[in-house]
This record gives structure tokens, sequence and C-alpha cells, in this order.
């Protein structure tokens, strides 16, 4: 069973990043000190990210003891063919919903399609998952976090069927030019990932250039994707800035002018702290 737990971290006029950490922060302690080491690079305030129901829960109670962290909670489209086969896919929509009121949850996600772990077979759960998370989105009035992979075309299908939620995050972004600037003209918001520093990744740095300032986010999917030239050790967020350099200079734009518009356009992502 694949689950992990996101971090979105925002700093005004530096860093404004998602950052995952890695699958052993289990408790408030090691909650803590990942905390400490991310606000040490700069990155003091953040949106925890619960794809299950066990991190949407751990998420939601970890909310109550620390004032920088926001909350977003779904059920990650590798959950939903599982939860599917069990009967207990409504009951944990359900559950979902019901933490989506608390004031400090802030975003539905990360929520989508997966078919690279997830075969045919478990395609129709993803959809009507990702469908309910699209209206949880919008009834609620949260941003959307969105997983994609290799599911580019039905994604995108999807969201248009369904009308995309005001704010629309493509969580660490893969597709390629053409997809860019398709979200682009949607008006959604592309993740860039760590996967943006490596050699072979050309098009997804084609696909970075035509993105607006106003429409770029950054993050960390922790503990893999780690930015070169650490590439094939645990990825954290204290390397964030790596790959902030390196969007810099796709973007032909210094950092701290990278770092405002990312944390303003967080700001209008997520709402205040």
């Amino acid at each position: 069973r694949w689950t992990y737990r996101e971090l979105l971290a925002d700093v005004v006029g530096r860093l404004d990043v998602a950052v995952e950490l890695s699958g052993g922060i289990r408790d408030d302690e090691s909650l803590a000190a990942a905390l400490a080491t991310a606000a040490s690079v700069g990155v003091d305030r953040v949106v925890q990210v619960g794809c299950d129901l066990e991190s949407a829960r751990f998420t939601v109670a970890q909310l109550e003891h620390h004032p920088s962290m926001l909350g977003a909670v779904a059920l990650h489209p590798n959950e939903a063919p599982l939860l599917a086969e069990r009967g207990a896919l409504e009951a944990a929509l359900t559950e979902i919903e019901e933490m989506l009121a608390h004031p400090r949850v802030r975003a539905v996600g990360e929520t989508g399609l997966d078919y690279y772990r997830t075969g045919p077979d478990g395609r129709p759960a993803q959809h009507e998952s990702f469908r309910r998370h699209i209206d949880l989105a919008k009834r609620h009035g949260l941003a959307l976090q969105i997983h994609d992979r290799d599911s580019h075309e039905d994604v995108l299908r999807i969201l248009a069927e369904e009308g995309a939620p005001e704010t629309t995050v493509l969580h660490c972004f893969s597709g390629d030019l053409a997809m860019a600037r398709e979200c682009v003209e949607r008006g959604y918001l592309l993740s860039f990932a760590g996967t943006v520093t490596f050699k072979s990744a050309s098009g997804l740095r084609d696909a970075l250039a035509v993105t607006p300032l106003e429409q770029i986010l950054v993050e960390t999917d922790a503990p893999y994707l780690t930015p070169a030239p650490h590439r094939g050790s645990a990825n954290a967020p204290y390397l964030v800035p790596l790959t902030v350099r390196v969007m810099a200079g796709v973007l032909g734009v210094d950092v701290p002018t990278l770092c405002q518009a990312i944390s303003d356009t967080s700001e209008r992502a997520y709402g205040p702290w």
C-alpha cells in the first residue's frame, strides 16, 4: 500500500515550495524536527497534505500544534481502487469532507489519476474519486491539488467535464510543452519538483519556460526526485533552494523575484496563514 505525507511551504519574499516529508514522519516530535529544518533554510510556513485517511487524520490533528501549518486532505488516486474493492470508498469520502470543515484545512489534495501504479481495472474507481474530489473543492471553496502520472489526457478531460475549481494545482507537473500551454491557458497553477534539475529533463524545463511567474509553485515530492547534484539520496525540504535556483535560471529571473512571485501565488491559493 503506497502512502505518503507532503508539505507545501511558503516563505514571503524567499520561498514558496511544496516539500514532502519522508515516510518516516509518524509523530509530532518528528514533524516538529522537520519543520525546524525547513525553517532553517527559510521555509517557515507550510501546508501539510494527507493523502489517505491515516495521514489525513494525522494532518488535521497536527494543525492544533503547529501554528505555522495549514492542511490539505484527500484520497490519493492509488487509494481509491483499494477502498472501492472493500466497499469503503463512500465512507472514506464522507470522512474527508468532514475534515474540510477545519478552518486551517485549505486544500483538497492530492487527488487525480495515476495509471503507473494502478492498472486499467482500477481506473473507474480513480475517475469516480477524482470527480468527487473536484466537487468537494468547489463546494467548499478550496484549492484542488492534482496528482497526474501517465494520465495527462484523462486528467485534463475530467477537469473540463466537471469544471475545475477556481484554484487548481498540477502537483509535481510532468507534462510536456503542449500540456503546460493548455494548463496555463486554463488558469491552472503548475508545481515543479526536483526533476526540473535533471539533465534528462529538457522537456520539463521547456514546459516551465512557458509558464508565467504568477502560475508557478515549487515542491520536493520527497523522499524521491531529489534535485541535482544530490540525485539518488533522500530528498528533504532543505534541498528546495537547489530546485528554485535552476527554475530561476530557466525563467531568466533572479531568485528573489521568483520566490516573491511564488509566495504571492501561495497566498492566493491557500489564503493567509
